[in-house]
Parts: structure tokens; C-alpha cells; sequence
């Protein structure tokens, strides 16, 4: 296991640091549910590293679909070794099972939207070809 490296700046990029905790550390790789104070943790193991950029990269790790997918159905959290350290409570299933209907329904309601939209640009052209092919000057 590596330790991921830091960039002490504010500059730090919450993307960089999570794709950089997801190969170091399993738990974030494997989308396992993380100990309550994983930040703790990781401000102890991961020297230099900025307290708001960790928060934004934990931030994005746990509200991903993958996460929440498996927190909807987890019963014990890990810590960065990948050791149990506590249970997931049924509030917390319950909580992420909400949040992956919700973002589910959203997606098929998003992609709905742009069916539609692609009927209205498609109707929309047919019946601009149709109105050249009666109102064009080159007939």
C-alpha cells in the first residue's frame, strides 16, 4: 500500500487526492463503506494533506452512485487497513437507499427530457425540409 502524495498547497485538486486515496487505500478503490472519522485517520497517516480538500474529496467519494449503491445494502463500516470498525446503521442504509432512488429517478427523468428534445429537433427539421421543398426558389 502507498501513501498518497500531497500537495501542501490550496491549490490541491479534491480530484487528484481521491483518485490518489483510491490507489492507495482499498477501502476507497472497493466503494467499502468508511469508518465514522475517516478524515482523522487520514489527516494522521497522510502528512501535509489540506483539511478542505479532503473534506471535498470524501465528499465526492461518498456521494457517488457506486458508494451510496453499496451502503444501501452494507452492514459494517472499515478503516483505511480495511479492518471493521462499526456497523452501518439501518438510518444510514435507509438514507443512502433514498438518495440512489432519488438520483436514479432524476437520471431517467434527464434522459427522458432529452428524448423529447431530440423528437422536437427532428420533427422540427422535417418540417423545415418539407417547407423548402414547397416554398424553395430552385424548384
Amino acid at each position: 500500500m502507498t501513501t498518497p502524495t500531497t500537495n501542501p498547497g490550496p491549490e490541491h485538486n479534491p480530484r487528484q487526492l481521491l483518485k490518489e486515496l483510491q490507489e492507495s487505500f482499498p477501502v476507497f478503490r472497493d466503494c467499502q463503506p468508511l469508518a465514522i472519522g475517516i478524515d482523522k485517520q487520514l489527516l494522521t497517516r497522510v502528512p501535509g494533506l489540506h483539511r478542505k480538500t479532503l473534506r471535498i474529496a470524501l465528499a465526492m467519494h461518498t456521494h457517488s452512485l457506486r458508494y451510496l449503491k453499496t451502503m444501501a445494502g452494507a452492514t459494517g463500516r472499515f478503516d483505511l487497513d480495511g479492518q471493521p470498525t462499526g456497523e452501518v446503521t439501518e438510518a444510514h442504509r435507509g438514507h443512502a437507499a433514498e438518495l440512489v432512488k432519488e438520483r436514479l429517478r432524476k437520471q431517467a427523468e434527464e434522459r427522458k427530457l432529452q428524448r423529447e428534445a431530440e423528437e422536437q429537433a427532428r420533427r422540427t427539421t422535417e418540417k423545415l425540409g418539407r417547407l423548402v421543398d414547397k416554398f424553395g426558389r430552385n424548384r
